[in-house]
């Protein structure tokens, strides 16, 4: 690939950065958002792009969503550039969400779950149709939602503590000399990928993208169809131990979804007792689709481990990670758009040549055909 120099282009380019700051801003006449607006009022968006962004901060994806006119991808564009200026300070505790103060929490496997269903906040069960009185100026009062007459108990069992007495359910045991997880956002992308590096890439990648892998899983291209045994949403304390002080102490809170994965068919072997095996999503804020999407895809790439046939992309590592960075994606996409003046020049040459041999060849058939003499002359 290569590019010639753009000369003379340095108005244009300041004016379409102006012309852009005015589509964004759209009509004066109209209310202008404001960040906590964007961050309080589409928090769902305002999730999606801290999680594909790979950096919890509210305030900073409302901003990015503003700036991007509610392009997603461009949000996260942002996000992500503004992340790698962040100095790093270490690494917090692991994160335990058994003790997660949970809004949000179903499991399609058992109806009374250690610890209660929570429905919470959800469009599960909503109609689908447009409500028009949102769109009146202040839209409709809203009716706060009745509180519990109960306490929710913590801290709340999860699906793993469940089957925990009959070992049922496959287990990540953790262990004292493992190394360090990879660290995706100061290594490259290497196969074959631990399991640590391919969840890292999975919670960060597009929504889309792993929905639609999810989605071929259980379509026939890969032969997976899990059940949920657990999605959760909630809040979790974020510990960190400084070296001064040499113990964790609080530094704040963080809202996660959570979800666990069932395979449907138990799972053995000559040394091992059949059990289910088990898929696992966590990403930050509340994105549920992600979170499945994941804990299916990590599920569907374990079996390829285990020795099931790679025979669908959703099994395929390389497909999967390479291609699940909607950043990278939508940068070597969109790239084409960029000069390649050079590269078409010497397309140009090539065809207008390739096209001047073939009339030649055709002119010269043309001529023979003419040149040759007819049945009846070749009779005379």
């Amino acid at each position: 690939m290569a590019y010639v120099a753009v000369k003379g282009g340095e108005a244009a380019i300041a004016n379409a950065h102006r012309w852009l700051a005015e589509e964004r801003r759209g009509d004066p006449a109209v209310s202008e958002l404001d960040v906590a607006q964007i961050r309080e009022q589409l928090s769902l968006a305002v999730d999606r792009v801290m999680s594909e962004g790979s950096c919890y901060d509210r305030d900073l994806a409302a901003l990015a969503i503003k700036q991007a006119r509610g392009d997603i991808q461009e949000a996260v564009f942002m996000v992500r550039a503004y992340r790698t200026t962040l100095p790093r300070f270490g690494a917090s505790e692991p994160l335990n969400t058994i003790d997660m103060r949970a809004v949000r929490r179903v499991s399609a496997a058992f109806k009374d779950i250690p610890g209660g269903q929570v429905l919470g906040p959800t469009f599960d069960y909503t109609h689908r149709l447009l409500d028009f009185a949102l769109a009146a100026n202040g839209g409709t009062d809203v009716v706060p939602a009745l509180k519990a007459e109960e306490p929710q108990q913590y801290p709340m069992p999860n699906i793993g503590s469940v089957f925990a007495h009959e070992d049922l359910l496959e287990r990540d045991e953790p262990t004292p000399d493992a190394p360090e997880p990879y660290d995706l956002t100061r290594q490259p992308m290497r196969f074959p990928a631990g399991r640590d590096q391919r969840l890292q890439a999975l919670a960060r990648g597009d929504e889309g993208f792993l929905l639609g892998l999810a989605y071929s899983g259980m379509r026939g291209w890969g032969n997976a169809h899990p059940l949920c045994g657990e999605i959760r949403y909630g809040e979790v304390d974020v510990e960190f131990v400084p070296e001064e002080l040499g113990f964790p102490i609080e530094i704040g809170e963080m809202q996660l979804t959570e979800c666990v994965m069932i395979t449907g068919g138990a799972q053995g072997g000559v040394s091992k007792a059949p059990q289910y095996g088990r898929g696992y999503g966590l990403v930050f804020g509340h994105c549920e689709r992600k979170s499945m999407s994941m804990s299916m895809i990590d599920t569907a790439l374990k079996a390829a481990d285990a020795g099931d046939a790679v025979n669908a992309p959703v099994k395929d590592e390389e497909f999967v990670l390479y291609h699940s960075d909607n950043v990278e994606a939508s940068g070597f996409v969109q790239h084409l758009k960029l000069p390649h003046y050079v590269d078409f020049q010497a397309g140009l040459l090539s065809i207008r040549k390739s096209r001047a041999e073939f009339f030649e060849r055709q002119r010269a058939a043309e001529a023979a055909i003419a040149a040759a003499p007819t049945a009846i002359e070749e009779l005379a």
